[in-house]
């Protein structure tokens, strides 16, 4: 099955978010992110076997983040796959530490290592046929977040879905 570890927005933020998503849609087009599915993915694990998940889902609920205050000030793009995204326009330490000691953990418990750069954001729209930001109202919103999720990805004709298999203290 192919997990990874992520933040989720609380309620209130996810309409917000889901708002910024149907702004995004209008002056980009694409796929849109169902507000339900909108996260912040720190790890991405990939393929994981049953019993590694298993193991996965033991230590997950054994994390206790301290929690943390992420600014979503700007807007932004990866040009390849298409997407419109959300984050932060300055490095958010608290993030870049719980993003580290999550893969200090996951390393120890046999899965490869953190990717060479990350890069916290909330992917809004995927397939983008245009990559036009600047038209955008600006973002200025607090996401305050305190427990980790495993989830499994899954495709469905209309993309992406996920279900949630664990999450921390």
């Amino acid at each position: 099955m192919r997990l990874f570890l992520a933040l989720e927005p609380p309620p209130a933020l996810r309409a917000r978010l889901g708002a910024l998503a149907d702004l995004a849609q209008a002056q980009c087009g694409g796929r849109r992110v169902p507000d339900e599915s909108l996260h912040l993915t720190l790890a991405f694990l990939g393929e994981v076997e049953t019993a590694r998940a298993e193991t996965l889902i033991e230590w997950l609920q054994g994390e206790a983040p301290q929690g943390g205050e992420w600014r979503l000030d700007r807007w932004g793009t990866f040009r390849r796959p298409g997407i419109v995204w959300v984050g932060g326009s300055t490095p958010d330490p608290a993030l870049a530490a719980l993003q580290a000691r999550l893969w200090d953990g996951l390393e120890a418990l046999g899965h490869g290592g953190p990717p060479t750069r990350f890069v916290p954001h909330i992917t809004l729209l995927r397939r983008a046929r245009r990559l036009s930001i600047e038209a955008l109202p600006p973002v200025d919103l607090t996401w305050r977040w305190r427990r980790l999720t495993l989830l499994r990805s899954f495709t469905l004709d209309d993309g992406p879905r996920y279900e949630v298999l664990a999450r921390s203290a």
